[in-house]
């Protein structure tokens, strides 16, 4: 186990999650996971959590698992104490019930810390908590945010945003991530590595969400899935031609109907979706300071760094280079 000063305050932190009827269970139990390891790698009870829900008593999650939480009102939090609000299908439903937007203000009062996990943040936002601060949420769900909070700023790439106290994370696995950072705030980067390497995490995760909302995008634009396979095999072949002539001739349709039916399918044509998979895959390999820019174009099928530099900047905005720099990963110790 390892040592910490021993002059750090042994502060005791309690964590409430609030839940409701069809919550995601992984929202909820993610993070709470985080915190109860913390403890182990602290040595001591740092964290105290509960599940709290509005009216109390057993709370049915997603997978038909039920939660036994206790009433929020009762749960008593202060400056030192976190109120994490968790996301899932019920999310709608829970924000437009007027007595449980009110019950999880008058719970964040006197609360240190906000955040929410996934979708939370929708819940956060009728309870005004997301007004004139930058937020995050399931990179699905993040346009619908903005204008349900026009004024929030939704931020769709961040895995977590911490703005003035409230905390907002993307979907679902990110939780985790928050719960990281929250560790991390508390209690110093080396007690957050540890955790880390206790969960076989990264003690901050490289990249953004849309590193992988882009990619099943290309999955979920087409009610039909009807070029599903053939995007699996470009995101595997990306040094192959992919030019529509050889699209087309592997779906079995002439270059005209396949360049038609596919943007009526998609929106958009076919060489975006070779660029943005190329764009893509460049994003994962950057992380790698390892690997060249060069060797990374050529392995992504841009075939030279300035072609790769020139899709970066229309679909990214960033040039390659700045986006390893702000996102190149570090391996915990």
């Amino acid at each position: 186990m390892p040592t910490f000063p021993a002059n750090t305050p042994l502060i005791e932190r309690h964590i409430a999650f609030f839940i409701f009827e069809e919550v995601k269970l992984l929202d909820a139990t993610g993070p709470l996971q985080v915190f109860a390891d913390a403890n182990e790698v602290l040595g001591y009870d740092a964290y105290i959590t509960t599940l709290a829900s509005h009216h109390g008593g057993p709370v049915k999650t997603d997978t038909g698992i039920l939660l036994n939480t206790r009433r929020v009102a009762g749960v008593g939090l202060d400056e030192t104490d976190t109120l994490i609000v968790c996301g899932g299908d019920g999310v709608d439903a829970a924000s437009r019930d007027h007595r449980l937007v009110a019950s999880v203000l008058r719970a964040t009062e006197r609360c240190g810390r906000i955040a929410s996990t996934c979708t939370g943040a929708f819940l956060l936002a009728a309870a005004g908590l997301l007004d004139g601060r930058r937020a995050v949420t399931h990179w699905r769900r993040c346009d619908e945010l903005a204008e349900n909070c026009p004024k929030a700023e939704i931020d769709p790439d961040p895995i977590y945003i911490e703005d003035d106290g409230v905390w907002t994370s993307a979907g679902v696995t990110a939780g985790i991530d928050l719960a990281l950072a929250m560790v991390e705030a508390d209690h110093g980067r080396e007690a957050a590595l540890e955790l880390a390497r206790n969960l076989l995490v990264y003690v901050k995760r490289p990249g953004g969400q849309s590193q992988f909302s882009e990619a099943l995008k290309e999955q979920t634009r087409s009610a039909s899935g009807k070029f599903d396979a053939l995007h699996f095999w470009m995101r595997d072949n990306l040094t192959a031609d992919l030019r529509i002539e050889a699209l087309a001739e592997r779906s079995g349709m002439s270059a005209r109907n396949f360049a038609r039916l596919y943007i009526r399918e998609t929106g958009h044509t076919p060489a975006r979706a070779v660029e943005q998979f190329r764009v893509d895959a460049a994003r994962v390999m950057l992380e790698d300071v390892k690997l060249s820019i060069k060797t990374i174009a050529t392995a992504c099928g841009f075939g030279n760094d300035e072609r790769m530099r020139r899709s970066f900047a229309r679909l990214m905005g960033v040039t390659p280079q700045a986006y390893r720099d702000r996102f190149a990963a570090v391996e915990p110790d």
